[in-house]
């Protein structure tokens, strides 16, 4: 399964010319290209879908989403188990 899941910029950087940051997606954290949405700051969320963040939502979205990709299981499928780093 492929699905867009939302997360919390923790940093931004650059690499090889690229937007980066690093998202928490509520104890998993990865890296992810942060080009589609270049005004984003740290502490505001996005969704991330193949690695690329796609767009901005709110803080009560995200953790609503969160919570439902954890009770239909596919949470794990998607990000691997909870403090993996990437």
């Amino acid at each position: 399964m492929c699905l867009g899941v939302p997360g919390k910029i923790v940093d931004i950087y650059e690499a090889s010319g690229l937007k980066m940051g690093r998202v928490d997606f509520g104890g998993v954290t990865k890296e992810a290209c942060l080009e589609y949405v270049p005004d984003i700051q740290v502490g505001e969320y996005t969704v991330i879908h193949v690695g690329f963040a796609i767009s901005r939502l709110s803080e009560a979205d995200a953790q609503e989403t969160l919570a439902l990709l954890r009770e239909v299981g596919a949470f794990e499928e998607e990000l691997g188990a909870p403090n993996e780093i990437t």
